[in-house]
């Protein structure tokens, strides 16, 4: 499914016009993306958290040089779902159509 699909449906289902959906969801992403960069965690109760994870400093390999190379500590988004998302999902149908 991609935006457009989710787009749609929201529409749909609430009767909204697509316009307004489009720009409540992209609202949606921005501040999630905004509140990451900033270092806060973004939890939507029911559904999952949006969290900010911790790479410790590693000595990774170039392969084609042979050399080690210093990938220093960093951080990465990442989404951790709900136990009652995670259980809807085990119960649905699962993988691609």
């Amino acid at each position: 499914m991609r935006k457009v699909d989710v787009v749609t449906r929201v529409a749909d289902l609430t009767g909204v016009p697509k316009v307004d959906v489009l720009v409540s969801l992209e609202a949606f992403f921005k501040e999630v993306k905004n509140s990451l960069k900033e270092g806060e965690n973004v939890y939507v109760r029911g559904f999952g958290s949006f969290i900010v994870k911790k790479r410790a400093a590693k000595i990774g390999r170039n392969i084609k040089k042979g050399t080690a190379v210093e990938i220093p500590e960093h951080y990465i988004p990442a989404f951790k779902p709900a136990k009652t998302f995670v259980e809807a999902v085990k119960k649905g149908k699962g993988g691609k159509k």
